[in-house]
């Protein structure tokens, strides 16, 4: 028994000599002790929490070489590798986390950049049921600051630049022919639909340096990862008809949809100030396919467009009128991967290819034309740590189109060029606290057709001035490379170039966001031409410049009121350019100084409804009267427009839907043409360009049959 005594004693007291007490104080940056902080020591229960004066002490039988940790919400988690008996009295400081809650974001000139950013973003929901849109996410973004309302067009024009100088992009990769073909002073629409996408990110300027060949801002559309389950979608409306149907496997899942559009029906009630021999028809098809590998997703998204109409355009210098014809054949193609290499190395990769085939006639004029279009893209991003990220990669832009003219008073003329581009970027994401990060980026870019490279700089800065607000800026020089028109006659001009500089204020708290945006954006190099269209005989320039400043106003509440959301935008623009046919500076036809957005959406429980308004104003725009001596010196009248949608949910997942825009019949005037000649008083007369009609309806009925039979076909609108 004495034995037995002894050997518990003995086993105790090594025991207990074999305790180390591991002991320090937890503060933040400042020196402000941080209460209830977690320590302890990697692969043990041996551990504490922090005293409200930030000291910590707790004993442990390790010994040698450990890992201490510290840890505490919205601040970085520390470790210390060393050995227990040296873990004594240590001083700690923690570093606050920049990805936490409230950190600061990234967002000059962007609706969303940077790893936090949340700033306003249209989802697919506010795109369908934004009353005047119909659907399209290019109407619904045209309700956004620093876009321009150009109704007789329908694409976007941002901040001064004409619509070629904004890009789409889908999971990164470039959107050749993003719009439908039309004819000049009848609206476009996106080819894509806005159910594809999980999210839309709508740059105005001063845009990451992974984007260029825009002189203006960059639309970029992310699609929809892995679906949530098994549907399928019927569609009646008005105008068409429509398909679609989801199918879910354990790794993959397809998605296909088809829709037909005949707005016949539509002309026949509406009186047209267009006269249809062959009212516009489209048939459209595209199908996503997902496989989930272990550590990443890969995307094939295919679309196909077909669209074919014939009209005769009012010309004030011909009686009879132009007969104009356009059959349109559109492919594209866009297969992306994006996946985890580890050690924090995050690769996205892809390949996009469009085919856009044009059959024109105009009078007496044949015109075809064949544009094939790719974009090859490799990605990597590394995670050093919380406060520093790199983004580098390089990618090929291939072009080859053609074209082939012939006519009975000169011929026929052909055209061809092949517009090849290779480019490398990269970009840093450095936070150095929660208040303030920069971005700061290099692009460089060779175009082999014009033999020309050219580096681009891009840089943002952004600071938390308070709790819900900060303040970023942005600047950057962007090159674009001369459109279509111009490089089928000449291909030894340079690229166009603009450079911004763009301030930003940012307040959001609880569902409402307030965004002010002044910005300054100087054009240099811009090609001119010395007739009224480019021809073979022009002369070509980049002696071309301008200027487009302005401020951007954003709220958007969703919380004030119960079941009713709105947001307002309105933007001021002075701008003026020199360019293209111009005889001096002038501020273009598409820009007009001012435009207001009001969008409105309230959910009326006992009608089961949901009622959307949106309200567009903008102020006259310019244009050249001959019977004036001024460029460019008069202006339109103010556009006007108030738009109304109606959902009524009859069950679950049946939905019917009417939609009216210019519900007032406002009787809006984009710009006027005038005859070639003075009439016997010496005036020249001119025409009105006015909409082809002075409203548009959709009448649609919606069914979705889900396995959950939960789908809300208000998410289809």
């Amino acid at each position: 028994m004495k034995h037995l005594l002894f050997t518990i004693s003995l086993l105790t007291s090594l025991f207990l000599t074999a305790q180390t007490t591991v002991s320090g104080t937890v503060t933040d940056p400042s020196g402000v002790p941080i209460p209830g902080a977690n320590i302890y020591l990697e692969g043990t229960y041996d551990g504490a929490s922090s005293t409200d004066t930030g000291s910590f002490s707790f004993t442990t039988s390790e010994t040698g070489q450990q890992i201490l940790v510290v840890s505490f919400l919205s601040f970085e988690t520390f470790t210390l590798n060393g050995t227990v008996n040296q873990m004594q009295d240590l001083k700690i400081t923690l570093k606050e986390d920049v990805n936490s809650l409230g950190s600061v974001i990234l967002n000059a000139g962007t609706f969303s950049a940077g790893d936090n950013s949340k700033a306003s973003v249209l989802t697919p929901l506010d795109i369908v049921t934004t009353a005047g849109a119909a659907g399209d996410y290019i109407g619904a973004f045209q309700t956004l600051p620093g876009t321009s309302t150009v109704a007789e067009d329908g694409r976007l024009f941002v901040r001064g630049g004409d619509a070629n100088e904004a890009n789409v992009y889908i999971d990164g990769l470039r959107v050749f022919q993003p719009f439908s073909a039309t004819a000049n002073n009848i609206p476009t629409r996106g080819r894509f639909s806005p159910f594809l996408f999980k999210g839309t990110n709508f740059s105005t300027g001063g845009y990451s340096a992974e984007y260029g060949d825009a002189l203006s801002s960059v639309l970029l559309l992310n699609t929809i990862d892995q679906p949530e389950q098994e549907k399928t979608d019927l569609s009646f409306i008005s105008v068409g008809l429509g398909v679609g149907n989801t199918q879910k496997w354990e790794k993959n899942s397809l998605s296909i949809n088809a829709f037909y559009l005949n707005l016949k029906p539509y002309q026949e009630v509406i009186s047209q100030r267009v006269d249809w021999i062959k009212p516009f028809e489209s048939l459209s098809g595209e199908a996503v396919y997902r496989h989930q590998f272990n550590n990443g997703l890969f995307k094939l998204y295919g679309g196909l467009n077909y669209a074919d109409f014939e009209l005769i355009q009012e010309d004030i210098n011909i009686p009879e009128g132009v007969n104009f014809g356009l059959t349109n054949r559109n492919l594209y193609l866009n297969a992306s991967y994006k996946g985890e290499l580890g050690n924090d190395w995050t690769l996205a990769t892809g390949v996009s290819f469009a085919n856009d085939h044009n059959d024109i006639k105009i009078e007496d004029t044949n015109i075809d034309s064949d544009d094939n279009s790719a974009h090859i893209k490799v990605k990597l991003r590394k995670r050093f740590s919380n406060r520093f990220k790199l983004n580098f990669g390089i990618e090929q832009f291939i072009g080859d189109f053609k074209e082939d003219v012939n006519a009975t008073t000169f011929g026929n003329f052909q055209s061809s060029f092949n517009n090849n581009s290779t480019a490398a970027f990269g970009e840093a994401n450095i936070f150095f606290n929660k208040k303030l990060a920069m971005q700061v980026g290099l692009r460089g870019t060779h175009n082999s057709l014009l033999d020309i490279t050219r580096i681009s700089p891009r840089a943002s800065l952004a600071y938390k001035i308070a709790e819900k607000s900060q303040v970023s800026l942005a600047y950057g020089d962007f090159y674009q490379a001369p459109q279509q028109d111009v490089l089928k006659y000449n291909s030894s001009l340079d690229p166009e170039k603009s450079s911004h500089f763009i301030l930003n204020y940012l307040y959001q708290n609880d569902g409402r966001t307030l965004r002010a945006e002044a910005y300054y954006k100087g054009y240099d190099r811009l090609v001119k031409f010395d007739t009224e269209l480019p021809e073979f005989g022009s002369n070509y320039s980049n002696n071309g410049d301008g200027y487009a400043a302005g401020l951007d106003l954003y709220w958007r509440d969703n919380k004030s009121f119960k079941n009713f959301e709105y947001w307002a935008s309105y933007s001021y623009l002075d701008t003026k350019r020199d360019y293209r046919n111009y005889p001096e500076r002038a501020t273009p036809n598409f820009a007009a100084k001012h435009n207001l957005s009001l969008v409105g959406k309230y959910w009326v429980q006992d009608w089961k409804s949901l009622i959307s308004t949106t309200y567009n104003f903008a102020s006259g725009r310019p244009y050249t009267d001959p019977n004036t001596p001024d460029f460019l010196g008069s202006k339109t009248k103010t556009f006007n427009s108030l738009n109304m949608s109606w959902a009524y949910l009859i069950s679950q997942q049946k939905i019917l839907f009417v939609s009216v825009s210019n519900v007032l019949g406002f009787d809006n005037v984009f710009n006027y043409q005038y005859a070639n000649t003075p009439n016997v008083s010496g005036n020249f007369a001119r025409r009105a360009i006015r909409p082809t009609a002075d409203r548009f309806f959709i009448i649609g009925f919606f069914w979705t049959i889900s396995d959950n039979k939960t789908d809300n076909q208000l998410d289809n609108l």
